[in-house]
């Protein structure tokens, strides 16, 4: 017994490391004008000593900074360029322009403030992105600036780095930190709402989906309806979370912030042997298998079976698909996909539609499929 369970542990480990290529922050100001700079605010709990790199230890304390990436123009959709460990060139490398450190969450709101305000009047919207397991720091850095460069989110973008071990094999250290990180996810939301943010888009994934789902049942359980008006829409890529559990998150929150997007794949093999690793055999919520399951609950589940990452794990295909991000591209990105009508949402995208009670489902097709006769 033993032994096969150190055959899973190993086996899982090296699957899902998938969920995050490796990096650090590259940090090349003289680089300026080679590729598209792209600023991405931090909140995060992880430790930083005097000044150093931000590491996978535990802070009780929140820290800020802002860090502007180039994006190359060798860039190709989905990927994060790393340099090599021998060579390091921003016109094929996303690298990074400027760090900025902040003394306090004062220093950071004046410094946030400004790039809402310079979005027009009622489109101050600001993206919250939390990241999965097994992330450095600059995984997640690096990440939501792909994000927002490929899918051109019209949206100032902001990062909650919580403290992952960065490991394959810490998977309970992670669990452990994503129920340590709640109140500082928590603290970033009211920060940048305070910062003069109008929308908060919550965007996680995988494990990343669960800290967000119980930062979310928090704030509720703080004041009724208080989830809703600190989160105006939240999107699960991949998420990580026993269905039945993220059920009774949700039904504990109540009012979910509209809209609530899950992208899901049945395809995710990563997620199976998440399931594995935590004792079950079921699905998990990111490769949900039967709508039933979430019913009663006013979600809408996009189904990416059809599409692949490019990794034999396919854990991150909504982000990391040429043809999705093409796809997502031609209907206007988020700030069209995630428009309040749900009707005009479905109606977007080339796939099967399907609704049971409260949650509909649509299964994306590749759009050379969706028009064939």
């Amino acid at each position: 017994m033993q032994t096969r369970r150190a055959v899973l542990v190993g086996l899982t480990g090296a699957a899902v490391s998938a969920c995050a290529p490796r990096g650090m922050i590259a940090l090349v100001p003289g680089s300026a004008g080679v590729g598209e700079p792209r600023t991405v605010f931090v909140g995060t709990t992880r430790a930083a000593a005097d000044g150093g790199p931000f590491l996978a230890e535990r802070s009780p304390d929140i820290s800020y900074a802002r860090y502007v990436v180039s994006i190359p123009p060798a860039h190709v959709p989905g990927q994060i360029e790393h340099p090599g460990r021998d060579s390091l060139d921003p016109a094929r490398h996303f690298v990074t322009l400027q760090e900025d450190r902040f003394v306090s969450a004062a220093a950071f709101r004046t410094q946030l403030a400004p790039d809402l305000r310079a979005l027009a009047l009622g489109q101050r919207d600001a993206v919250i992105y939390v990241h999965g397991f097994n992330n450095t720091f600059a995984d997640g850095v690096y990440r939501i600036a792909q994000i927002g460069h490929d899918l051109k989110v019209p949206a100032v973008t902001v990062h909650y780095s919580w403290p992952s071990a960065g490991t394959p094999l810490n998977y309970g250290y992670d669990r452990d930190s994503v129920l340590f990180a709640r109140d500082g996810l928590q603290t970033l939301i009211e920060e940048v709402r305070a910062a003069g943010a109008e929308h908060v888009i919550l965007v996680a994934h995988s494990m990343g989906a669960l800290l967000a789902m119980e930062t979310l049942r928090q704030i509720e359980i703080g004041g009724t309806g208080s989830a809703r008006r600190l989160v105006d829409a939240v999107v699960l890529f991949s998420p990580d979370i026993d269905i039945g559990l993220f059920r009774e998150q949700a039904l504990r929150i109540g009012n979910l912030p509209e809209p609530f997007v899950i992208f899901t794949s049945r395809r995710d093999r990563a997620l199976t042997l998440s399931a594995r690793l935590t004792g079950q055999k079921l699905a998990r919520l990111g490769n949900l298998q039967d709508l039933s399951q979430v019913a009663e609950l006013d979600v809408l589940v996009m189904d990416v079976s059809a599409f692949g990452d490019g990794s034999a794990m396919n854990h991150f295909a909504a982000v990391k698909s040429p043809a999705l991000i093409s796809l997502f591209s031609a209907v206007g990105t988020l700030d069209t996909s995630l428009g309040n009508d749900q009707a005009g949402r479905t109606g977007l995208f080339p796939g099967t539609v399907l609704t049971i009670q409260n949650a509909t489902a649509i299964i994306l097709s590749p759009v050379s499929a969706a028009r064939r006769p």
